[in-house]
């Protein structure tokens, strides 16, 4: 049997999930988190401040601190909901929006890349396999937190 735990090991490096910086764009380093938040911003619907960090499964202390350095870059606006002042409303400037979009071109080339070296059965499969896994996850009893505790 495979070492199941060493794939994954082997699979977060390449893919540099524990780089410090996960992307540079516009002459500006992005970390992972902060490349998930723009991700998340850019693909809901006028999201507020909670619905981002509970898709991103993060703590609302740790994420309001990764905002604020977003909007300091001017990357991200945080404005009230209009119709509910309690609520702020997470958007992605003009500066934002192109740093996602470079984000998101980088990682696609870089997919593109790694999936050039397979046919197009291996490619089908993995993709398939990797749903799998997340669909399995999902489901998980200790799904969205960490092994860690």
């Amino acid at each position: 049997m495979e070492n199941t735990r060493e794939i994954f090991q082997i699979m977060t490096r390449r893919f540099g999930l524990l780089n410090k910086s996960c992307c540079s764009a516009g002459g500006i380093d992005i970390s992972l988190i902060q490349s998930h938040i723009l991700y998340e911003i850019d693909h809901q619907h006028k999201p507020s401040v909670q619905k981002v960090a509970e898709a991103l499964d993060t703590d609302i202390t740790t994420f309001s601190r990764q905002i604020q350095s977003l909007i300091k870059m001017n990357l991200v606006k945080k404005t009230p909901d209009p119709d509910d002042r309690r609520v702020y409303v997470l958007s992605l400037t003009t500066e934002g929006a192109f740093v996602a979009a470079s984000i998101d071109q980088q990682i696609n080339a870089y997919l593109n890349e790694i999936f050039s070296q397979m046919n197009e059965f291996e490619k089908d499969t993995v993709i398939r396999s990797i749903k799998l896994l997340n669909d399995a996850m999902a489901k998980s009893s200790v799904c969205c937190t960490s092994p860690m505790g």
